[in-house]
């Protein structure tokens, strides 16, 4: 063996070695997510759905021998508490890569520190623009933005000549993403917003929201905001007699609305981007069932985006190879290039880590059930 090769592999090792949150027997991920408070079913969801795909992985023995660890620590949809989460994760419990964040302003307020420690940041359940552009190396999105959901959701409006829509949102980075997403829908046609009227973040305090609405009287509402506040304004929209049609995107939580609503929420309609989860005719959504099923999981839009989300960040390690680094792994996620997981494509590349611009347009129907 010359020299010149020792020298090379004795480097190799040496990269690898001093990869962060990597063993010979393990990858430890990071998450910050609500599991508590008024939002603390998309972040459950999103764990569990994550840790069905997970299990199963470190049950046929990880990748390259190395099992999955998920560490999951509870930020209750706060903005502080998952900056406090992410340094704890990054410097302490010396993680990966961070996985699954649930919420755009969570996720806004972390993204400095990934950015600044290049530590990768995939699969997040929002659709901000803000995670989207600019262009950053660390971030992969796994699901479409909230752009592509507010312009699916107005054109099915504008088709059914409906003019008159107004929008309800959270007064955060969240709810500024979704009527960013909204008004640009609405430029494009040439039409503007009836009326906005916002709520706070994890309150359900929509008594002067429903005012305003009232009072414009829209053909359409459209809401970006989480469940608990969604369905606080749907109930009161109706005891005052307003009755339009309302929408959401896919953040509200689509189960945990439907919940919430009970009786009410028949007719409400939600963007979803992610496969129908009843629709066994879809690879992927089989494969989830199969393991939700013996978990005694309900099937859900919510668990199987965290399913999804867990089976492209695994495909990205089993791409990287044994020595296994975040540069490594980062060129290997830019590699997915037109992948089909099963029903759901994956596009990513060096230059656009946005894997998806599905959407999907579903309607709570009786029974808390949800058709197409």
């Amino acid at each position: 063996m010359t020299r010149a090769l020792v020298a090379a592999l004795a480097l190799s090792a040496a990269t690898w070695a001093g990869a962060q949150g990597v063993t010979d027997t393990q990858i430890v991920l990071g998450q910050s997510v609500a599991l508590s408070g008024p939002a603390a079913e998309l972040g459950k969801d999103m764990q569990f759905g994550a840790s069905l795909y997970f299990d199963q992985v470190n049950k046929a023995g990880g990748v390259n021998g190395r099992k999955i660890v998920l560490k999951t620590l509870d930020d209750g949809y706060e903005p502080p508490k998952a900056v406090e989460n992410t340094k704890k994760l990054i410097n302490e419990d010396k993680v990966f890569a961070l996985f699954g964040y649930v919420g755009t302003p969570t996720s806004n307020a972390v993204l400095p520190i990934f950015t600044e420690a290049k530590v990768p940041f995939v699969g997040a359940f929002t659709g901000a623009e803000s995670l989207r552009a600019p262009f950053n190396r660390q971030i992969f999105n796994v699901r479409a933005s909230y752009f592509d959901e507010t312009e699916a959701i107005v054109q099915h409006l504008t088709a059914m000549s409906v003019t008159n829509i107004a929008i309800f949102y959270q007064n955060d980075g969240y709810g500024q993403a979704g009527l960013a997403g909204m008004e640009r829908a609405m430029k494009k046609r040439n039409m503007e917003l009836s009326a906005k009227a916002t709520v706070e973040r994890n309150t359900v305090d929509v008594a002067k929201a429903v005012e305003t609405m009232k009072k414009a009287n829209p053909q359409a509402v459209v809401m970006i905001s989480a469940y608990k506040s969604c369905a606080a304004f749907i109930k009161e929209m109706k005891k005052v007699g307003a009755n339009p049609t309302f929408w959401n995107v896919s953040f509200v939580g689509s189960k945990a609305l439907a919940a919430e609503l009970a009786a009410e929420g028949r007719g409400v309609q939600i963007s979803q981007v992610m496969p129908f989860p009843w629709d066994m005719t879809v690879p992927v959504v089989k494969e989830y069932r199969g393991l939700l099923e013996a978990a005694k999981g309900e099937p859900g839009f919510g668990t199987l985006e965290g399913y999804i989300a867990a089976k492209v960040t695994v495909e990205g390690i089993k791409r990287a190879g044994k020595n296994l680094t975040r540069d490594s792994f980062i060129k290997a996620m830019e590699s997915m290039s037109g992948y089909d997981m099963g029903g759901f494509k994956v596009n990513f590349s060096a230059d656009n880590h946005n894997a998806s611009k599905f959407v999907d347009l579903t309607i709570i129907s009786r029974d808390q059930k949800f058709v197409r």
